[in-house]
């Protein structure tokens, strides 16, 4: 994933900043994107991707470029400079779908075994908020790949 600056406008001390997102696939797609970070938030302004993407596909986007927008919008030299996510450094892309449920499960089961926090151990492996986490956790458990978080009496 890259990110670099578009253009920031300043209003006093309070400032907006524009971000172009790029994420390449392996097997040719792309996914383009323009996000405005402001006051601790991110909000998408324009995506294009080919191919196109589902609602689902758009939802875990924003999840993937959460953590690199907000590192990017702390500025240089605030730790990832590059922009890329700070946790998946080797290029690679993360994976979706059944692969991405296996991968959770796998991350999830390994910290358990640590005695560490599930949720923080995926949050770390995947670059994605806590939110976005226990999104993919949830589905992960819908998959059957890890048990309920409750028994139901």
């Amino acid at each position: 994933m890259s990110v670099w600056p578009a253009w920031e406008v300043r209003e006093g001390e309070r400032a907006t900043r524009w971000l172009h997102v790029r994420l390449e696939f392996a097997d040719g797609a792309r996914i383009d994107a323009l996000a405005t970070v402001c006051d601790g938030g991110v909000r998408v302004e324009d995506v294009q991707a080919r191919p196109a993407l589902t609602l689902e596909d758009l939802a875990v986007f924003a999840d993937w470029i959460e953590g690199p927008l907000a590192r990017a919008s702390a500025g240089p030299g605030s730790g990832d400079a590059a922009g890329t996510g700070a946790h998946r450094d080797d290029g690679s892309v993360r994976p979706r779908g059944p692969e991405a449920w296996r991968f959770v499960a796998r991350t999830y089961r390994e910290a358990q075994e640590r005695g560490a926090d599930p949720v923080l151990a995926v949050m770390d492996e995947t670059g994605c908020s806590r939110r976005g986490a226990l999104r993919l956790i949830g589905r992960t458990r819908d998959a059957g790949l890890l048990s309920p978080r409750h028994a139901r009496r």
